[in-house]
Formats: structure tokens, sequence, C-alpha cells
């Protein structure tokens, strides 16, 4: 993201402040118009846009673009590599491609659709870059067979549960988390699947612990460093949208506001019982309780849709 604080303006004919404004606005990609978002910067003196974000409006244009025709993300293209420990120039021998081709797509220019459904196959199925790694081997020199191989053993030594999925996916989308943090989120989500999914996110039980509910596999693995955000694309894209919602509703609140809402929540407390606040405990919240909490939760603030779950992350900072 541009960080300039100032630019020249070509009407007041000096560098001037300018404030950041989003316009929608139609750009022309391959003879056909795309809808976008642009960002302008405008002087704040005379109102002239400014030449600020000429760069990061291109890329937003052709992100339209690639909704528009179901094309790869740039970003996903960029982790494929990291993924799977292999250069650019490999890669694009690995798949029979020009040896700049992949190279091309990595610096932003657009793929075809056909290539984009290899790209995302790639991405979101090791097991297919691990055929294809085979099969095109002869096409890059040893070591780099040699080093993405290991780094495909490592992807499959450890196959994760539906709960790290989901932690993966928080630990992607939110760069701030502590570990009782992400233990809050990981609970709301649970209890509002039930409400909004047609199934529960995972099957996990949460324990009353001091601190709130927890799970015990995450904990772990989390202060162990070991949840790989690559896991989270297991998930499916409505899972994806679903914990977005429960980010948005939830997300801004810290790991002891979070605990807060859960110290008055029936699920934690009628399974602590008569425990005092500080007693060690490892009972576990039957799930059944979660589920009826959150629908009593979801009938009595009327709830519609997954959006309206701010409704009761609000109601529960007022009660603090």
């Amino acid at each position: 993201m541009n960080t300039k604080t100032s630019a020249y303006c070509p009407e007041c004919h000096k560098a001037v402040s300018f404030e950041i404004q989003k316009e929608e606005r139609l750009g022309l990609i391959k003879g056909d118009k795309y809808p976008y978002m642009r960002m302008v910067a405008r002087c704040t003196h005379c109102n002239e846009e400014l030449d600020v974000y000429n760069d990061e409006n291109l890329k937003i244009l052709y992100d339209a673009y690639r909704e528009a025709h179901d094309l790869i993300s740039l970003e996903k293209i960029r982790e494929i590599p990291e993924i799977y420990n292999i250069g650019k120039r490999p890669l694009s021998l690995l798949l029979g491609w020009g040896e700049i081709t992949f190279s091309r797509y990595y610096d932003g220019y657009l793929p075809t659709k056909q290539y984009s459904d290899i790209l995302k196959r790639l991405y979101n199925d090791p097991e297919y870059y691990r055929t294809t790694l085979e099969e095109g081997k002869k096409a890059v020199n040893e070591v780099t067979y040699k080093k993405s191989k290991i780094a495909l053993q490592e992807l499959f030594s450890f196959i994760p549960t539906p709960i790290i999925n989901v932690a993966a996916y928080i630990i992607k989308r939110k760069h701030d988390l502590t570990s009782y943090r992400i233990q809050k989120l990981l609970y709301y989500s649970q209890g509002f699947s039930f409400v909004f999914c047609k199934s529960p996110l995972f099957i996990d039980l949460a324990e009353a612990w001091v601190h709130g509910p927890v799970y015990r596999e995450v904990f772990y693995k989390y202060r162990d460093n070991s949840i790989d955000e690559v896991f989270s694309e297991f998930l499916t894209d409505i899972d994806k949208e679903f914990i977005d919602c429960v980010l948005e509703s939830f997300g801004r609140y810290d790991g002891d506001t979070l605990e807060g809402f859960t110290h008055k929540e029936a699920p934690w407390l009628d399974t602590r019982g008569n425990l005092a606040s500080d007693i060690h405990s490892e009972r576990v919240i039957p799930i059944e309780a979660i589920e009826t909490y959150f629908f009593n939760v979801k009938n009595r603030f009327g709830m519609e849709s997954m959006h309206d779950m701010k409704k009761y992350a609000q109601h529960m900072f007022q009660q603090l």
C-alpha cells in the first residue's frame, strides 16, 4: 500500500496533502469494461485527483477481472512456490510451460482460464502437485526435485483435523492473536456454526479452563507454532465466509474481553459449577450445552443472518 502523505498537485503547482476516497469506476481490460472501487487521492486545497494510487488501482482492476472470470488470485499464485519450496522457473518447466510463463503470472500477468485452473488445483491439492512433481521431475535438476519433495513430505506428515483447519484460517486472517484469543474465536465459531451452518465446524470438545473455554489440541499446537496457514485451504468457501463473519463480530476484541464474554455464558458457568475462579479444571463443556445456548442467543437477538452475530458481541461488550 502506498504510504505517501503528500503529493504534487498540477493545479496548485506544489506538494500538497490529500484525502483518500473510494470511487466506483469502469476499467477496460481486453476490450471489456469492469466495475471496480478505485482509490482516489484528492488535493485538500483544490480537490484535484492526484497521481498516487496508480499501481494499487491497477491491481484492484485486475482483481475485479480475475473475480469476473473465476481466475486464481495473484496472492495464491505467489504462495504456490512457497508451499512447495520450488523456484518460479523450475515450477514452470515442471508444468511443461515456457520457462518464464509462471514468472509472468507471478508478476501479475493474467493467466488463461486453462492455466488458472491448473494453478488453482496446484494450490488446493498437494496430492496433484505430488503427481506433477513425479511425472515432470526430469525437467528440473535433482537438487530442486529433492527440496520440493521434502516440502511435500513435511506437508503430508501432519494431516490436520477440522479444528486445526479452522484455527489455521483464523491465524491467517488475524495477525495479532494470543493463545487465549484464538481459543475464544474458535469457541464462537463453533457455537454459531450450530445456528448458521448445516453442521458444526468440528467435533472437538472445549474444556472449562480458568480463562474460559479451551480446545486442548489447538492450545498445544499453537504454543509450539505447528499450525501452518496452508491448512486453512482445506476449508470450503462457505466455511471461510462464515468464519469471516465471526471475526468481523468478535475479532475486534482482545483476549481478555472475549474471556469476559465467556465468563457470563451458561456453557462455561454451568460446567465450572461451584469451582473457585482460579481453580484448574479439565471439565468438558457438553457440546449440547453449546448448541442450546447459541440457538437461544439467535432467537433472543432476532438473528436472521450470520452478519447479525455482531448484535450479540456488542451486547456482551456492554455488559462488561
